[in-house]
């Protein structure tokens, strides 16, 4: 077996300039550290803005609003919470075709809309994938090029999109709301790797206050479909004994009667209970 051995160079005393550089590298790091110190300021002032927004968006959804409605407010929001977004706009990935349910710009809905037009771009390929997506116009020509040409129009010069994840209000339901939120801004150098980190963390909660929202509504929708439920119940039960009281008919034959009666004028049944029950009182 061969072994081969590395000889090493003999070895030569570095010169004075060697020396000087060699210095400059061992001071490098305090350079570094003081450059992360200038920056540690600018990154808590961009997490409060952004924990400033969440809290924003924590009290203006109610869980009376629609689901467009409540994205719309997601991109006010997530508009607000990065000084560097000049519009924000909200992609859904709809059964038939996406469509922007949100934006703060209309005229960058246009850039969403050459993407679904191309089925290729930065929001579907977020939204998709379920990651974020972050570069410069004029990077991804070959690859987007549709949407490349629509943000140059607008002047767009940077981008980043964000997945979103909404759970169906109804937790018995496996189906969800995907799309992605998509920040737009006039500065070639916005959005770096903080501000991504930022909106992935602002997002993930926003879609959790958004679908307790939707949950809650829908809980409340649930509880007034029961309570008009057991109003209509009492009505026709109410005409039903009226009816057997004058034609000595049994209950079915009551119920019979109803039902025929609104089949025949197209009324909802406890419509014509009512009806039945308010003739009742005024004669």
């Amino acid at each position: 077996m061969r072994w081969c051995v590395k000889q090493s160079a003999p070895w030569i005393p570095p010169t004075n300039t060697e020396y000087r550089g060699m210095a400059d590298r061992l001071d490098a790091p305090e350079l570094s550290s003081s450059s992360e110190e200038e920056d540690q300021p600018d990154q808590l002032s961009r997490l409060e803005e952004t924990t400033d927004a969440l809290v924003l968006l924590r009290n203006v959804v109610t869980g009376e609003e629609t689901l467009d409605e409540a994205l719309s407010k997601l991109a006010e929001t997530a508009k607000n919470a990065i000084a560097d977004a000049d519009a924000v706009t909200v992609s859904v990935i709809a059964a038939r075709r996406p469509r922007t349910a949100a934006t703060t710009d209309e005229r960058l809905a246009q850039v969403d809309e050459e993407q679904y037009g191309s089925n290729r771009g930065p929001c579907l390929e977020s939204a998709r994938t379920l990651t974020a997506v972050r570069a410069i116009v004029g990077e991804n020509r070959d690859v987007w090029p549709e949407f490349e040409d629509a943000a140059a129009r607008h002047g767009v010069h940077a981008y980043l999109s964000i997945p979103v994840v909404l759970a169906a209000a109804d937790q018995r339901d496996d189906a969800e709301h995907v799309g992605s939120l998509n920040l737009y801004s006039l500065t070639p150098d916005a959005f770096d790797p903080f501000d991504e980190g930022l909106m992935r963390l602002f997002t993930t909660a926003a879609c959790a206050i958004i679908a307790d929202a939707r949950r809650r509504q829908h809980s409340q929708e649930q509880v007034q479909n029961m309570e008009q439920a057991l109003a209509s119940r009492a009505v026709i039960e109410q005409a039903k004994g009226v009816l057997m009281a004058v034609h000595g008919c049994t209950e079915q034959e009551a119920f019979t009667m109803l039902v025929e009666r609104s089949q025949h004028q197209n009324v909802k049944l406890r419509d014509i209970a009512r009806a039945l029950l308010s003739s009742i009182k005024n004669s």
